[in-house]
């Protein structure tokens, strides 16, 4: 049963006028808009029209009928319009999740500029330690770091981020610099605990060699901008994404430690729970997004 093919189907009828009319327009048999109509009539239990083999007169129910639905009709119409409309022009509310350091630097400043340029879009920003479930709590886009944690999860690369090694200068001159991953286990180092992955242990690659190394330090935290912090006033070597660490290693800050070693790359994805039919709203903030990611690295 659909009420409002119903509607559609019993205003055309009435504009065409006949049975035969409405038939050729459709392509169909007049016997199949005859049995179309008698099965609408059974199921409201009201003959909505008079047949003849000249002419169709509406009932008093038949005249209610449609006068009520193409009201109804008309409003469902301008209902589609304008959700459709909404692929092309972005509105409505955008909630986005990120994690609490690369939200305030990044993500704040980027929805800053976006609400300027797209001022129909209302923008919801909830900065968390971990990721969330998307569709749990009907949040549009999330912002990750690594590989996608699902396979169900839809994602897009924004940008690449390599996770670097580093320390104070100062904490260097005092205690030495490393020049194996190795040499990190008589160091202080700074752990973030983050996500549920290996508490102190850290994964190094040099071409086909791979080294993992349980590291040991007094601080260690689940906020990325205080381990920061920490490294800064040296109080040890720092294990942070690129996009963290490279202001500090501009200002001599903080200086790289085993450069020539690799560790898992931590690459920023916008990810969401649909791959189909995406809102104009998401599609164009992910392309302002990943635009606004590059600019800022030039």
């Amino acid at each position: 049963m659909d009420p409002i093919a119903d509607i559609d189907f019993f205003a055309k009828l009435v504009t065409q006028g006949s049975l035969s009319a409405l038939a050729r327009d459709l392509g169909v048999t007049p016997p199949a808009i005859s049995n179309r109509l008698s099965q609408l009539e059974r199921r409201l239990g009201v003959k909505l029209l008079n047949r003849t083999t000249r002419r169709l007169a509406l009932t008093q129910e038949g005249e209610l009928y449609l006068s009520n639905g193409s009201r109804l009709l008309e409003q469902m119409l301008e209902v589609e319009r304008m959700v459709s409309s909404s692929r092309d022009s972005p509105q409505g509310l955008l909630k986005v999740n990120a994690t609490f350091g690369f939200g305030r630097r990044y993500i704040a400043p980027a929805l800053s500029k976006f609400r300027i340029e797209y001022p129909k879009v209302d923008v919801q920003l909830d900065l968390t330690d971990r990721p969330m479930n998307l569709a749990e709590f009907a949040f549009d886009i999330g912002i990750r770091f690594g590989e996608l944690p699902d396979m169900r999860v839809v994602g897009k690369k924004l940008a690449m981020n390599r996770r670097f090694v580093c320390a104070s200068p100062e904490y260097l001159k005092k205690h030495g610099v490393p020049s194996s991953p190795d040499d990190l286990r008589s160091h202080s180092c700074i752990v973030l605990r983050e996500n549920d992955t290996a508490y102190g242990t850290w994964h190094f690659t040099k071409g086909r060699r791979h080294v993992l190394v349980k590291v040991h330090g007094a601080m260690s935290s689940n906020d990325g901008e205080a381990t920061l912090r920490w490294a800064v006033d040296g109080h040890g070597i720092l294990v942070r994404s690129e996009w963290d660490v490279q202001p500090y290693l501009d200002t001599k800050a903080l200086a790289r430690v085993l450069p020539d070693w690799s560790l898992p790359a931590a690459d920023i994805y916008a990810i969401y729970p649909e791959r189909l039919n995406l809102s104009a709203k998401v599609r164009v903030f992910v392309e302002f997004l990943e635009q606004h990611l590059k600019a800022g690295r030039r």
